[in-house]
Formats: C-alpha cells, structure tokens, sequence
C-alpha cells in the first residue's frame, strides 16, 4: 500500500498582507507629499496663462483699432471705463488746384460736392462713409460735431460705392479749415470699448457718430439696435481703465490700458500703452 502524499501549502499570512498594505500606504503616502505641489503650480501657471492670454488679447485688439484711429477723435468717458474713437478705412489728399480741363479741386470759399483724389484711387468706398478735413478735436473742427452746418469738418460721402478717384459729397456748406498738408480721412464707423461693471469688457461698432459720447451699455445696445454689431473681449474683469493724454509729443497722443482679470483662484493684471497719430 503506497504512503499519501503531504502537501506543503505556502503563502502569505494576516500579519504579513497587512504589513504590506501599511507598508504601501506609507510610501504612496511620502510620494504624494513630493508630487501635490509641482501639480499644483502646473494647474496654477495654466490658470495664470489662460487669463493672462485672455487680457493680453484683449489689449492687442484694442492696439490695433487704436492704429486706425482718426486724428484727434479719442474720448473717455464713464471715470475711465469707457474708450471711443473715430475708425478710419483709407484717406488721402486732395486736389487744390485745376491743372489741366476736367481736374476738380476742393473749394473752401464755397460749397463744393466733388474733388479729385490725388494719387491711387481709394478702394472699398460705401454709402455711409465720412469725409474729414483737418480733425483738431476742438470746437469748429471736431468731426463729432456733425456734417451738415458750416462749422463742421465731417461731410457724408455721397458717391457710388468701389473704387473711385473723385470724392462725390453732401455739402450744403464749405469745410472750415483746410488742412495744411492737404489730407483728409474717410471714417467708416465710431468704435467703443466699454468695461460694463458685471465682469465684462465689450466692443461696439458700426453705429452713428454721435456728438456726445454714449457711455453705457444700455445707450449702446440701443444705438447698434437689431445690428447687434458688438462683440465680448473678456469675461471675469475685476478692474479696467482707460487713459488718454492729448499732446504727449507734438504729432501724437498716448492711450494707456489697464485690465484686471482674475479666473480659478489666479489674477492678472496687464498695463499697455498706444501712441496715436494726431496729424490731421
């Protein structure tokens, strides 16, 4: 008769899987203490680059339109919260004498509703566009004024639309003044950034220019009606301010900016400055 076979069973014991299972929590334990911290600057930096992207954007955009501004046609308004300014498409000068049969010039002494374009033609001309003639900012010639009365420097363009060499206008009276250099400048639209008070900072185009300068956003809303033509830069805005400094050197002026925005648990806060030309 064969003997039975003993069997030795091995493994591990109570005693040792908890020693084990202590042992691991300890070290996960350690290793999370050393990690916690770089994860959390990583997630930090990224807030801090996502806002900071979002205000510097926002600044850019503003800089540029700032590049187009007429001479002169920057106002603030609302303790600062508010920026508008006159938006330029395209300009040139203009014709004051006829050199030869058929030339048209700009008569100042009279009501003229044509002159020659000397130069390249102007593209993209529409119903709608504004003339401006030496835009100093100040009473008799500021283009917020109006176009219609003798003591305005703004004329509506009343040409067809395209590219043209002669400037058609409504002109019921003369331009003021004359500008020394013989320029003008065509306005399309005003264009407004206004920091509402709620955290937001919007743009707003494509309305009529008005003489006094609306400064909310429910003037605004109401002066884009159904053309909505506005626009949201950034959200989450705990400080906004608009500056301009007429004058800051003989040829131009300088808007200065500053925008706040703070978004999960992080803040930044962004200053930049334009210089504008105020040749007209």
């Amino acid at each position: 008769m064969m003997p039975a076979t003993i069997r030795t069973v091995k493994g591990f014991t109570l005693v040792e899987t908890v020693m084990v299972i202590a042992i691991t929590g300890i070290i996960a334990a350690i290793v999370a203490v050393f990690i916690r911290a770089p994860v959390e600057g990583y997630f930090d930096a990224a807030a801090r680059a996502e806002i900071t992207d979002t205000a510097d954007t926002a600044l850019r955009r503003i800089g540029r339109d700032l590049r187009l501004v007429l001479p002169n046609s920057v106002r603030i308004a609302g303790g600062g919260n508010v920026l508008e300014f006159l938006s330029t498409k395209t300009g040139g000068r203009y014709r004051v004498e006829a050199d030869a049969p058929g030339d048209d010039p700009l008569e100042f002494d009279a009501a003229d509703t044509s002159f020659d374009v000397l130069g390249p033609a102007l593209t993209g001309m529409t119903a709608g566009d504004q003339i401006v003639i030496y835009n100093l900012g100040i009473p008799g010639a500021d283009a917020y004024e109006g176009n219609t009365a003798a003591t305005h420097n703004r004329r509506s363009y009343n040409g067809a639309a395209g590219t043209v060499s002669n400037i058609v206008i409504a002109a019921a009276n003369p331009f003021p003044l004359e500008s020394p250099g013989r320029r003008f400048q065509v306005v399309d639209t005003p264009v407004t950034y206004i920091c509402d008070g709620a955290g937001n900072l919007w743009r707003y185009w494509g309305y009529a220019i008005q003489s006094a300068q609306p400064s909310t956003v429910a003037a605004l809303d109401g002066l884009v009606g159904a053309g909505n033509t506005r626009a949201l830069l950034a959200q989450n805005v705990t400080a906004c301010q608009f500056t301009y400094e007429a004058g800051i050197t003989e040829r131009s002026g300088l808007v200065a900016m500053r925008l706040a925005i703070t978004g999960n648990g992080e803040s930044v806060n962004l200053y930049h400055q334009v210089h504008v030309s105020n040749v007209p």
